[in-house]
């Protein structure tokens, strides 16, 4: 039977602002009929189902498609692509958006990364990879400061130490080689050089050969204004930058992201599916300070604003290997989004804590937050309690907002966090996001 336009039926995996996010643009293309998420949150609620299927059961999962006539999966978070979701759906011929376990390693395995970018020689601090403490504190002899250490595995972005001194140094690689703080991703170690210069995100739509880069977009990763205190997983975002130009752009194309997907692809492990490398803008031109193998987040929640291509069309072409016909368009505009998080994140967060100001805030399939125009709220971990949505993980919400200006978009989200008085106890969110345009995120902490 011949499908009719607008009958086909979506399934993102994963749990998080930036799956609320896809699910939202997801549900306003002409061709998308109905969203499973799996899990989803509070918030997807509003634009599809629901299931509760962990995200570790893979082949549950796969069941589930086959069960449902998926037409098409988003696959969503980092450990889901490193446990080989993509290779397993493959294998039953359902189709997939995100790159398979193999190429995933651009992003679960650092020492990986940094190998494929040697061989595509892109650019990227300098580097050796430890698995030995000693070997480890052998090297440190010889360095200058300050240094980054880096555990090899996933840790939910908060895997990195800026060290000023040997014995800041010495003690970051104890905890990642000797106490395990971040688990089996710090068994192996990368010590690398640090780089200066405002650092940027770059995403970009791949079909294994060919790429179409998104808007760059500046997240911020420390939990305190002015880049201070410990890395989180991102507290807000901004985009398109001011401060990177279209020349920019294409240089970061023709030497970063074609020579990665080239390389991956010579290796016998083609990248399908969005990538996302972090750079620095150095004195010497862009450098690569780490890949990702999938949208980011936040800067999905931002980038979703953005976007006015159909993205069903967009994530289809990827996967049948038709992105080279692909046309793809972004709005005229600005947008940001800016996390509240709970009490204690990053070092943990305060789970239960009944979230106020919510009523009327459920983002419209086609609109925006009820009285407030341009502005919706993406749920990143919140639960239903007694009838009340509660806090449930570290980063809770995301407001985000669109404007003619940067600071029009900023003055939105902002307002919105006052005027609808959402919070609720232990509230932490920057006031500083965007507001220097060329900041060093990559600073000592």
């Amino acid at each position: 039977m011949v499908k009719k336009r607008g009958d086909k039926t979506v399934l993102i995996i994963g749990s998080g602002g930036r799956e609320h996010a896809l699910g939202w643009k997801l549900a306003q293309s002409a061709h998308v009929d109905k969203i499973y998420f799996a899990p989803g949150t509070i918030g997807t609620e509003t634009i599809g189902e629901s299931t509760n299927i962990p995200l570790s059961e893979i082949e549950t999962l796969a069941k589930f498609a086959r069960e449902k006539h998926i037409d098409l999966t988003v696959a969503g978070p980092d450990d889901a692509l490193a446990a080989g979701l993509v290779n397993a759906f493959q294998k039953q011929g359902l189709k997939i958006f995100g790159p398979t376990k193999e190429a995933a390693q651009i992003e679960s395995s650092k020492a990986f990364a940094k190998q494929v970018m040697q061989d595509a020689k892109i650019p990227t601090a300098k580097y050796k990879t430890f698995t030995n403490i000693t070997a480890a504190k052998k090297y440190l002899a010889n360095q200058t400061f300050p240094l980054v250490i880096k555990a090899s595995g996933l840790a939910l972005g908060k895997g990195v130490v800026i060290a000023s001194t040997k014995e800041e140094a010495e003690s970051a690689l104890t905890d990642m080689l000797v106490k395990k703080v971040f688990g089996t991703a710090g068994e192996e170690v990368i010590i690398e050089e640090y780089l200066q210069g405002p650092e940027i995100s770059i995403h970009a739509f791949s079909d294994g050969k060919t790429v179409s880069l998104f808007p760059a977009a500046r997240d911020h990763k420390t939990i305190f204004a002015g880049n201070t205190g410990p890395n989180t997983g991102g507290m807000g975002t901004i985009a398109p930058l001011p401060d990177v130009s279209e020349k920019e752009l294409e240089q970061i194309k023709k030497t970063i992201v074609l020579p990665l997907i080239k390389t991956l692809s010579k290796q016998g492990s083609p990248f399908v599916g969005c990538i996302y490398p972090g750079l620095m803008m150095t004195k010497d031109g862009p450098k690569v300070l780490e890949f990702n193998a999938r949208f980011g987040d936040p800067e999905t929640e931002s980038y979703m604003r953005l976007l006015k291509t159909d993205l069903f069309e967009i994530l289809t072409s990827c996967v049948e290997g038709t992105l080279a016909k692909q046309s793809i368009s972004w709005k005229k505009q600005a947008a940001c989004c800016i996390v509240l998080a709970s009490a204690g994140y990053p070092a943990g967060s305060h789970k239960g804590d009944i979230i106020h100001g919510l009523k009327g805030t459920a983002p419209l399939t086609r609109g925006g937050l009820e009285g407030f125009k341009d502005v919706v709220v993406f749920h990143f971990a919140t639960k239903k309690l007694d009838g009340k949505i509660v806090t449930n993980g570290g980063r809770v919400l995301g407001i985000t907002a669109i404007g003619k200006t940067l600071n029009e978009a900023l003055s939105k989200a902002y307002h919105v966090i006052g005027a609808t008085g959402i919070h609720f106890a232990g509230m932490q969110y920057r006031k500083d996001i965007g507001q220097s345009t060329k900041m060093t995120l990559q600073k000592k902490t």
